[in-house]
């Protein structure tokens, strides 16, 4: 389905380990990853071992080094664990919600949202229900910033899931052929 190589060094040299799936600790592989291969699939790279930190979408193709990824929005400089973004191809849908446990405003999304507060005119999202699809949310309006990656499920509070300092103002649809 997906498969991503990550390299020691820069333009792909070095010791190398191939992923085709979730992997919550590549440490335990390599003592570093200096450029990334995604040959199929789509994933999402983090910057802490469990799925955890600061974490950047991947599409397939070559990532030569990590300031050139830093220069393409990525907010860290380590990655250590990664997850495979499964095959998606069926409709969208989630419900935003301006405050924790589902309170406060609801707007529903079936298609990408660049701006809540001109959209909506809600200034805080603090809790979503992913019903159908992988989405990316962003911490600033037109898909800039840290970026946080959903799939299906309720997510009752941002903040209990540590983005307690992040305001999501615009959401996007996952719809890569991963």
């Amino acid at each position: 389905m997906g498969k991503i190589i990550f390299y020691e060094d820069r333009n792909f040299q070095g010791r190398s380990y191939d992923c085709m799936s979730d992997c919550s600790d590549i440490s335990s592989y390599l003592s570093r990853v200096g450029s990334i291969r995604v040959d199929s699939g789509c994933f999402m790279v983090y910057e802490r071992n469990s799925f955890m930190g600061n974490q950047f979408f991947l599409r397939r193709g070559e990532y030569h080094d990590m300031q050139r990824m830093m220069s393409m929005g990525m907010m860290f400089d380590t990655i250590r664990s990664c997850r495979m973004i499964p095959p998606y191809r069926g409709s969208y849908r989630m419900r935003i919600y301006e405050r924790d446990n589902f309170g406060g405003q609801m707007y529903e999304l079936m298609d990408d949202c660049d701006n809540i507060m001109e959209r909506f005119r809600m200034s805080d999202c603090q809790s979503c229900h992913v019903m159908e699809g992988h989405w990316l949310m962003f911490e600033q309006p037109h898909y800039r910033g840290r970026m946080v990656y959903f799939r299906p499920g309720e997510y009752r509070s941002f903040r209990d899931m540590g983005y307690s300092n992040m305001r999501f103002m615009s959401m996007r649809r996952i719809t890569d052929m991963c």
